[in-house]
């Protein structure tokens, strides 16, 4: 028990291990909820609720709110709040927690230290992943991890593409730098 308690008081976790429980989190989850793990929906799910608190004429409307992404309090909701304070957990367990703006040291050699690029980055970075999130049928955990353990092809051009998208996108922003 003490080698696992030293293992998570790491700032860096071994890969293997990660993933290993990754895997084992995502096919509990299959066995216990009867849903597959993912994250991207859990915005719809809430931005459905404001709207509907807003208009609710107009969420009664639409048919993605009607039959694809309901809004509410979903298991991807729940799934999100808990991987939010999963994080915090293993950040204070670390002791690495702390609250900085603009954290990234790489950032802040090749950008500057200006929190408000990268607040506008990381938002407009945002709404390009959950509308690729739509357009690919789920995101990293829903796509990638899920539809791996289900072996769907799908997953695997979806990886590749992450993969190959993430090297090009370094590769602009970054440049030669790094």
């Amino acid at each position: 028990m003490n080698a696992i308690i030293r293992a998570l008081r790491k700032e860096e976790w071994s890969p293997i291990w990660s993933g290993a429980g990754l895997g084992i989190v995502a096919v509990l989850i299959v066995a216990l909820s009867h849903q597959a793990i993912g994250a991207s929906g859990s915005f719809e799910n809430i931005g459905g609720l404001i709207l509907k608190a807003i208009a609710p004429d107009l969420v009664e409307k639409n048919l993605y709110f009607k039959f694809v992404m309901p809004p509410g309090i979903t298991w991807q909701v729940i799934l999100l709040v808990g991987a939010f304070f999963g994080a915090f957990a293993a950040s204070k367990l670390s002791g690495t927690f702390k609250l900085d703006p603009v954290p990234d040291p790489q950032w802040k050699r090749v950008f500057g230290p200006s929190r408000w690029k990268r607040w506008v980055a990381a938002f407009v970075g945002g709404i390009i992943l959950e509308y690729g999130a739509g357009i690919a049928g789920g995101c990293t955990s829903g796509l990638a991890i899920a539809g791996g353990i289900a072996l769907a092809p799908a997953a695997f051009i979806f990886i590749a593409g992450m993969f190959v998208s993430g090297i090009v996108t370094a590769m602009i922003l970054y440049g030669s730098k790094f």
